[in-house]
Formats: C-alpha cells, sequence, structure tokens
C-alpha cells in the first residue's frame, strides 16, 4: 500500500523531539498500520468503481423496467378510462334518450289534455248556447202567448166595450122614443 506522507520525515521529526530511532520507527510503523486498518474499514464501505458502475447498471435496468412498468399501467389505466369514459358517454346518451322520450311523452299528455279541456269547454259552451237559444226561444214563445193573449183580451175588452156602447145606445134611444 501507498503511504500518503514521507515516514521517514516523521521519524527525523520524533528523533529531534527527544525519541531514539528504534521509538520513532515504531511509532511510525505503528501510525502506518492503524492508517492501514482504518482504511481497510473504510474500503469495506467504500465501492469500487467497478462495482459502482455494475451497481448503477443494475439500478438504471430497474428503473427502465419501472418505466415500462408505469408506460404498460399508464397505457392500461389510460385505455381503461377510455372504456369507462365510451360507457358513461353510452350511458349518459341512454339516459338522454329516456329524457327526451319522457318529456315529449309529458308534451303529448299536456297536449292531448289540453285539447280535451278546449273540447269540454267548447261542449259546455254549445251547451250554454243551445240552453240560451232554448231559452230565448221560450222567452219568444211566452212573448208570443202573452201578445196573443193580449190581443184576445183586448177584442174581448173591444167586443164588451163595443157591445156595452150598443147596448147603452139603446137604451138611450129606448129612453128617447118614450120620452118623445
Amino acid at each position: 500500500r501507498k503511504v500518503f506522507f514521507d515516514t521517514h520525515a516523521l521519524v527525523c521529526l520524533l528523533e529531534e523531539n527527544g525519541f531514539t530511532t528504534q521509538q520513532s520507527e515504531v511509532i511510525v510503523s505503528a501510525l502506518v498500520k492503524i492508517m492501514d486498518t482504518n482504511l481497510d474499514m473504510i474500503y469495506k464501505d467504500m465501492v469500487t468503481k467497478v462495482q459502482q458502475e455494475i451497481a448503477l447498471q443494475q439500478v438504471m435496468s430497474h428503473i427502465g423496467g419501472v418505466k415500462k412498468d408505469m408506460i404498460i399501467l399508464e397505457k392500461s389505466e389510460f385505455s381503461a378510462l377510455c372504456s369507462e369514459n365510451e360507457k358513461i358517454k353510452l350511458e349518459l346518451q341512454q339516459i338522454k334518450k329516456q329524457l327526451m322520450d319522457e318529456i315529449t311523452k309529458v308534451r303529448a299528455d299536456n297536449k292531448l289534455s289540453l285539447n280535451l279541456e278546449k273540447s269540454r269547454v267548447k261542449e259546455l259552451h254549445a251547451q250554454q248556447d243551445r240552453a240560451l237559444t232554448q231559452t230565448d226561444r221560450k222567452i219568444d214563445t211566452e212573448v208570443a202567448d202573452l201578445k196573443t193573449m193580449l190581443e184576445t183580451h183586448k177584442l174581448d175588452n173591444i167586443k164588451y166595450l163595443a157591445g156595452s156602447v150598443f147596448t147603452c145606445l139603446t137604451v138611450a134611444l129606448g129612453f128617447y122614443r118614450l120620452w118623445r
């Protein structure tokens, strides 16, 4: 393994600060072992570039599979939504047709009822007109009867008056002859 610092310079520095050469080399070799152990621990948690590329490829293939699944799911859901939409459109058209049929039926019933009511009103007016005409005829008949009766009474009165006048004249002429 490569060591990323100058071990000889560290040994010299330790010797300058009162360590013996043997002590300095032991300290430096201990430091190198500690660093190696730490690097081993770090390298265990790390991946190599090749492993990283393999993991990246696996992740990308999983993402590609998920994308394909999502596209398939999206298409199937879209087609399901389209078919559901078509069903709803058909149901809406059926409801619209039923509604139009009901409206037509109600209109026809209303026209029939209106025409029937008009016929009843016309019949009622006709009955009233007939009753009024009959009443007018009865009144005219009664008036004519009354006029006839009045004329008859008038003639009777004229006869009685003429009779009375002739009777009075006869009596007056009788008295006149008697006095003469």
